[in-house]
């Protein structure tokens, strides 16, 4: 049994679709579970529909047709028949989308962003699964809903592994191919939930988790794992071999090819993840398994954008002791804060986080009663994961540097 995962780039339009096809005629798809992600910038042109229901209630339903629009399109190029029952069916999705907006009396924006924003993949797998029946390759399509469930924290929820493990034996049919959508779930009320950002390849490595999978195969638009993003890095390398503890290290630090949260489930059970060219399936790409470090060993780098750096000093120059920075930390999780970077001296503490609920206002103010406080906003954090001084020299070059932490693996530099 094996599990692969199609992102948004892989599905942006008919060809990609046609191509997928192409990928599962070479590398054979029995007894496979297909995860698939919204189409291209679905989820982006979603997240306007929610930004128009709270803020603009007069564009909500053009931003709905816009979308709407973009997946007719492939549809026409997928489908000769436009009394094909798939119209019919993509149809009948929007429609419950615009009725939720008709009907919903909650004010909490990330209940409505779940509910919303899963349309994307809703669609994409009806479309794929519908194409795939219609030129003669039958599979079954999943509710992912039904399969995955969690808690209530809407926008990045918990998956509840015992009633997600009984719940998908129960749905998947073995020796057939199975078409579902990634980055959803349910809770028990039957609300839709989300398992965060890029959550697809965590979908994955659950149904891998709980169906025993012999493999999972995540299919991008690079040959593999590189060491560092060609679209901030120049020559990046490919990884052939990563260890489960050097990749969840690298995913940790915020590597965009792989899922924080998906190689831990995998890394119990010792199933491997391979990261593929969905553009050259026949490539060996890279593979995650046990063992140790990476190959070749070279420097890794990984920036994220648009973070936000916090120093705190005490008012009367005492020392920040545990008390304190026990505080803060409350603070930073009342406000939903994800800390990238922690660095503390005697009267300082210093902080980069991800302002990912965008509450940086009412934790500076609550801060300002306790410390005196200086806020850097859109910094990038820059980490080298196996860091030699050519590599500290590339990125600390023509920038300013406001923090700088060295461990014996890994650099982390914050700069304006």
């Amino acid at each position: 049994m094996q599990v692969f995962k199609f992102g948004g780039a892989s599905v942006k339009d008919a060809n990609g679709v046609k191509n997928l096809v192409k990928v599962l005629q070479t590398t054979g798809y029995d007894n496979t579970l297909m995860v698939v992600s919204a189409m291209g910038k679905t989820t982006n042109a979603l997240e306007k529909v929610v930004s128009n229901y709270f803020n603009n209630k007069n564009e909500l339903q053009s931003s709905i047709q816009d979308v709407k629009k973009f997946h007719n399109a492939i549809l026409l190029d997928l489908f000769e028949n436009e009394q094909h029952s798939v119209f019919k069916k993509v149809t009948t999705l929007f429609d419950d989308l615009s009725l939720f907006f008709d009907r919903n009396k909650s004010p909490d924006y990330n209940f409505v962003y779940d509910q919303t924003v899963g349309f994307g993949e809703l669609v994409s797998t009806t479309i794929i699964s519908e194409y795939l029946n219609s030129i003669g390759l039958k599979n079954r399509w999943l509710d992912v809903r039904d399969c995955i469930k969690t808690d209530s924290y809407y926008r990045n929820a918990h998956v509840k592994w015992e009633d997600t493990q009984q719940q998908i034996q129960k749905q998947y049919q073995r020796n057939t191919l199975n078409i579902t959508q990634g980055f959803l779930a349910s809770d028990f009320n039957n609300f839709t939930t989300t398992l965060g950002r890029e959550g697809s390849d965590y979908t994955a490595a659950i149904f891998a988790y709980c169906l025993n999978a012999q493999k999972v195969t995540i299919w991008k638009d690079v040959d593999g794992v590189l060491n560092a993003d060609p679209r901030y890095f120049e020559n990046a390398q490919l990884l052939n071999t990563i260890s489960y503890r050097e990749a969840i290290e690298l995913a940790f630090y915020g590597a965009s090819v792989i899922h924080p949260k998906t190689l831990q489930p995998l890394q119990r059970k010792e199933i491997p993840l391979c990261v593929k060219s969905f553009l050259n399936p026949e490539q060996p790409g890279t593979t995650v398994c046990k063992g140790k470090g990476i190959s070749p060993e070279i420097p890794c780098f990984i920036v994220k954008k648009n973070e936000v750096l916090i120093s705190l000093s005490s008012l009367d120059f005492s020392y920040i002791v545990e008390e304190n920075i026990s505080d803060i930390f409350n603070l930073l999780h009342l406000y939903k804060m994800k800390v990238d970077v922690i660095q503390n001296s005697a009267i300082s503490f210093s902080v980069c986080v991800d302002n990912v609920y965008n509450n940086l206002d009412k934790l500076l103010q609550h801060l300002k009663a306790k410390f005196k406080v200086e806020c850097y906003e859109n910094v990038s954090l820059y980490t080298i994961r196996h860091y030699n001084d050519v590599a500290i020299q590339q990125i600390e070059k023509d920038k300013q540097v406001l923090l700088k932490q060295l461990t014996p693996t890994t650099m982390q530099i914050v700069t304006k």
